[in-house]
Formats: structure tokens, sequence, C-alpha cells
């Protein structure tokens, strides 16, 4: 297996003496390259905790993580903030986008924000595969919350990162417009050959993924490969998540 990321031994701690609180526990996990990996476990189980430290927008309070070869902890925040820009795409609950861009903006920020052209091939590609062709020229104030996230996804592979992380992609979704984004993150994966590593609570999104990693208490305790959504409720109950 190549990992597309991972952490060894990962320990994250916040607050001080009695206060303290150990988000993630000398875990270690690896995430394929290629591959729909979801991340799952009941509130404080560490997904998010895992997922932020995993993508350098946090940093662990001891062990490692890595995208690819490149660890994390011995770039200086110059370096980091390349690499996020260079081999790393974003899909968050919250949008994040720009409410004075029309649409096609916001797809392309990212290789504006770095000075690089924009491959008009895959632009096209993408926006086809996420089917937003008709709303290029529309503001996030114009668009249906499930557009507004699809914009945010195309957004997130527009750049062609080794890794996109997704943090409750779906959450403020309705059905709907939650199968239409989890579809084109699929499709990413087959056909784009994209790594998708996502934090979900949601059993029927999760069944999009190759694998879902079960955490508990800051560790990994179980997974899954093929997951369907009945199995992972299952699972999940047996877990008591």
């Amino acid at each position: 297996m190549i990992a597309a990321a991972r952490v060894e031994k990962a320990c994250k701690v916040y607050g001080e003496g009695d206060a303290a609180v150990c988000a993630l526990d000398d875990m270690t996990v690896a995430f394929e390259q290629g591959r729909f990996a979801a991340i799952m476990g009941p509130s404080g189980s560490g997904k998010s905790t895992l997922l932020h430290c995993i993508a350098g927008l946090d940093t662990l309070t001891s062990g490692s993580a890595f995208i690819g070869d490149v660890r994390l902890g011995d770039l200086n925040d110059r370096e980091l903030t390349l690499l996020r820009r260079q081999k790393v795409g974003f899909v968050f609950q919250a949008f994040n986008l720009i409410p004075t861009l029309d649409a096609e903006e916001n797809i392309t920020l990212p290789l504006d924000i770095a000075g690089a052209d924009v491959d008009r091939s895959w632009f096209d590609t993408v926006v086809d595969t996420v089917g937003l062709r008709d709303r290029l020229r529309h503001r996030p104030s114009e668009l249906s919350g499930g557009q507004v996230q699809r914009v945010a996804a195309a957004r997130a592979l527009i750049a062609r990162p080794d890794i996109v992380f997704a943090d409750e992609p779906s959450g403020n979704l309705d059905s709907k417009a939650s199968d239409e984004l989890m579809r084109f993150l699929r499709r990413a994966v087959d056909e784009f050959g994209q790594t998708i590593v996502m934090v979900t609570h949601d059993p029927k999104v999760a069944a999009y993924s190759d694998r879902v990693v079960f955490l508990a208490d800051g560790r990994c305790i179980d997974e899954m490969a093929d997951p369907t959504a009945d199995a992972i409720l299952d699972r999940m109950k047996a877990l008591g998540g």
C-alpha cells in the first residue's frame, strides 16, 4: 500500500494539567493513495482532530503526521502553506466560498492565489462532472446549498491535489444534494484516481467510501472494507457510537 497520508504514534492534547483533554491517543493509521476513506466515531472521538492534524491545519503534541513521504513536523510555516497549496484540497461543511466571486472564480481561486494557469481541459472535466456548467456566472448567494457545496468540491479538485480532506462535507445538505455531492466525490476517485479522506457521522455518506475507520476516545478501534450503510450502522451500534 502506498500511503497518501498517515500518522504514526500521534498524540494531541488540548489544555494542561487537570483540564487536559487527550483528543488523539497514540494513534497510527494510514490512508491509501487513490482510495476513498471515511472516518467515523462518536462525538469527541477525535475525528476532526485527526483530519486537521494529518492535513497540516493543526499540530500534534507528539508523534508524526505525513503527506506522502513529507513529515509535516519538519516544515516551517511557509513550507507547510506551500505543501497544502500544492498537494492538498479541502472540502468543509461551511463551504468557505468567497461571496463576491462567481462560481467559476471560486473554483479557480487556489490556482489564482498560486499564480498558476488553469488547465481548461481539466476545468471543463471537473465542471461537467459536478454539473455546474450553467451556473458558473452565479455567485454563492444565487446557488442552492447543493450547488454551493459542489462548487467547493470542484475548487478542491481543480489543482489536482494529491489528497482531498473533507470534514462533514454533506452536513448542511438535504439527501438529494448530499447524494449528488457524494457521487461526484466517488467519481473523482474512480475516474480521476483522486485520494479522499472524509469525516462523517452519516452511514449513508460513509457507504460511498472504500474503507471506514472507526475511532473512539482518540484511538482507531475498528475498520471496515467495502462498507454498506446497514453494515456501518450495525458496527456503530456494536461499538456504542
